[in-house]
């Protein structure tokens, strides 16, 4: 399998060290081999048709910032079986990822993505083009990181109808109320913490607004429940207006407040919402998990880690050994 990698930042650099670290153990389970034959970030692209050396590519972008330094084959001018498409999410008009992935699956390419905005934006488009093509189009690393919901509830539940699915599906949300829940501290207080320690960024709006949850609800939903829905459909509310306070009143009743994710009747939300804390969706900490119903299995719920490069990249990895599975290269 030769793949196309677009994205060289936290997630495609962690993809790169897996292939490099498990190749023996992916041969050997799976005969599965792949190449890195391109790889593309901000500023340009390389390209070797032989495969390129991936531990020279990780040197390369920790030394110099950008893959495209040093003597390499500059373009995108490859062949290829899969694009790995990893830039960041764009919640306005999807780019540079929605190009990326249309213009792969408009080449019978298979894509593998970990980007949330063009499929939130443009799902019935990119689904349709890939049936076209006969291209296979994978986003489970969109979604909870190395929590397998998608996986889950259409592979393992195969047969089940969906009822219902919500969770927790931002680890910094939930780290910012977990932390003002068990200190009593004010929201912009947890924020800053959060922020020096990493799991918020600089620009937080798209996490604590429920922006990044909303992506993900319109994920599921559609891949799930083929509901078809976009980003507008979501009813959409945040964190931030969320007050130790209100805290307080709910663990009174031994309840936490969590930003919830939900499908529920064809209506898509996320707001902030009481949980009794028995409950197994009162994960804390920046844990995500959701909870799917299904008529035939019941209630069914999974937990792990919904952010991080190898947890992503792991998700990543899963998408492309099944794409080998199904022999398509």
């Amino acid at each position: 399998m030769k793949i196309a990698l677009i994205g060289f930042g936290t997630v495609g650099q962690e993809l790169g060290k897996i292939l490099l670290n498990r190749r023996d153990k992916l041969k050997k389970e799976f005969n599965y081999q792949p190449q890195i034959v391109a790889i593309g970030d901000s500023q340009g692209t390389i390209n070797n048709p032989n495969g390129i050396d991936i531990k020279k590519a990780l040197k390369t972008k920790e030394e110099k910032g950008s893959i495209v330094h040093g003597n390499w084959n500059k373009g995108m001018d490859v062949d290829y079986d899969v694009l790995v498409e990893c830039t960041p999410t764009n919640i306005k008009d999807g780019e540079p990822g929605l190009t990326n992935i249309k213009t792969a699956l408009k080449q019978g390419k298979d894509v593998v993505t970990s980007n949330k905005g063009p499929l939130a934006l443009e799902w019935e488009q990119l689904m349709k083009t890939a049936k076209q093509n006969n291209a296979a189009l994978k986003f489970e690393a969109c979604v909870g990181g190395a929590m397998p919901i998608i996986n889950l509830a259409n592979e393992v539940l195969a047969g089940n109808q969906i009822k219902s699915i919500r969770g927790i599906l931002n680890g910094t949300c939930n780290y910012i109320l977990t932390r003002m829940t068990a200190e009593g501290l004010p929201y912009n207080h947890v924020l800053s913490e959060a922020q020096d320690l990493g799991i918020a960024e600089t620009d937080p709006t798209y996490d604590v607004e429920g922006i990044d949850t909303a992506l993900k609800v319109v994920i599921i939903a559609n891949s799930v429940m083929n509901l078809n829905k976009t980003y507008d459909d979501v009813k959409l509310e945040g964190i931030t207006g969320i007050t130790p306070e209100a805290l307080e009143l709910a663990k009174k009743d031994n309840k936490e407040i969590k930003l919830i994710g939900e499908i529920n009747n064809n209506q898509l939300q996320v707001a902030p919402k009481m949980v009794s804390k028995d409950h197994p969706i009162a994960v804390n900490g920046t844990l995500n998990v959701a909870s799917v119903k299904a008529d035939l299995a019941g209630e069914i719920t999974v937990t792990g880690k919904g952010a991080g490069g190898k947890e992503t990249a792991s998700s990543i990895l899963s998408d492309l050994v099944s794409i080998w599975r199904n022999n398509k290269h």
